[in-house]
């Protein structure tokens, strides 16, 4: 009998951290928590490793380290929010783990680097939409793909097109209709941020061209994503809006843990809508696209950018449509870099004082 798979999950106590053990404790044949990472809340578990604290304090980030390269790590589970994300992925893929990736920003900042250095272990992703188009792509020729249809809820306001963006409130941008994250991501999804985030990722995943990943809105989101195909035919993966079923996915494939979530009852999948996204109101992914496109730090300055806005949102003191104009301003205003991790790290840096400075603009007005 073989052992279980020894799982080390950063950012345990997120909602993807928190559902990652909850599939965990589900399937304790086929799986082990080996470590976490906690922050500031504690999830009182045991596990080899269990490390508090924040990326920069102390030797908080020399344990990470520590843990995700342990001969006895089997998969990293990378749940941490935002750009800190980017080193223990790094340190995992040099080790040798295969990592489930849930943090966007990762291959966003640096999607070249970190694909290289995965090599031909690749990722698996736990977003539910790159985890659709993974498991639609699963014994499909990507030459045969005509381009990847990414799915979004839209949000809060995308059936409210009256909504002036300017008067939205944390609460109201706080309000997804369909999934339970955290503040950020929830704020992205919001501003439609996450999809422009996904294009990129798609991209770096999958290897498709930017100009092949498109975007649609989907309210009902039980269409996770699909994958049309050269021939005109199109591949859909369809499941409840349930992040424990991409997470089990990544954590079992090429096998299926049983029962990951409820069946989805064939009579309630009547009545679903696909609209074109509204560029024009919801720019995000056309700067996330061009971002993408000029390369060179810029999505590394997109992602801070964003980042650093919606912080600044969360804490009131930029309203809502200040947060896409902050990253247009952004990506505006940097001149651009080399491709080398110094360079995108010295990208992300550049772009977070430059907000904070926009930030105290927009304040004052």
């Amino acid at each position: 009998m073989t052992r279980p798979v020894n799982v080390a999950v950063l950012g345990a106590t997120g909602s993807i951290g928190q559902q990652t053990l909850d599939v965990i404790d589900r399937n304790p044949a086929r799986l082990r928590l080996f470590g976490l990472t906690e922050g500031r809340r504690s999830t009182e578990r045991e596990a080899d490793h269990l490390i508090q604290g924040q990326a920069g304090e102390g030797d908080f980030d020399a344990r990470v380290e520590a843990m995700v390269t342990d001969p006895r790590c089997d998969v990293v589970v990378v749940a941490i929010p935002g750009a800190r994300a980017l080193a223990p992925t790094l340190a995992a893929l040099k080790a040798g783990k295969v990592v489930a990736l849930a943090t966007k920003e990762v291959l966003v900042m640096a999607g070249d680097l970190v694909m290289r250095v995965a090599g031909e272990r690749g990722i698996r992703p736990v977003d539910s939409e790159h985890s659709a188009i993974w498991q639609c792509l699963w014994g499909e020729r990507i030459e045969s793909v005509r381009r990847l249809v990414i799915t979004a809820s839209g949000g809060p306001f995308w059936a409210h097109p009256d909504l002036n963006l300017d008067d939205v409130t944390v609460e109201q941008a706080l309000n997804h209709p369909k999934w339970s994250m955290g503040p950020k991501v929830t704020v992205d999804s919001a501003t439609l941020m996450n999809k422009g985030l996904e294009v990129i990722e798609a991209h770096h995943l999958f290897g498709v061209p930017l100009e092949q990943v498109a975007v649609v809105i989907h309210p009902q989101s039980v269409v996770h994503s699909m994958v049309e195909f050269v021939d005109g035919s199109l591949k859909a993966q369809l499941g409840r809006p349930d992040m424990r079923l991409p997470i089990s996915i990544a954590l079992s494939y090429p096998d299926r843990l049983p029962a990951a979530v409820p069946p989805t009852r064939l009579e309630e999948l009547s009545g679903l809508e696909f609209h074109a996204l509204d560029e024009d109101r919801f720019p995000s992914v056309r700067l996330a696209r061009e971002a993408a496109a000029a390369g060179h730090g810029r999505p590394a300055v997109l992602n801070a950018a964003n980042e650093e806005a919606v912080s600044a949102f969360l804490a009131r003191e930029i309203p809502f449509s200040g947060i896409v104009l902050t990253v247009e301003r952004a990506l505006a205003a940097f001149h651009g870099v080399g491709d080398t991790l110094q360079d995108i790290l010295e990208a992300d840096r550049w772009a977070r004082e430059y907000v904070k400075d926009t930030s105290g603009r927009l304040r004052a007005k």
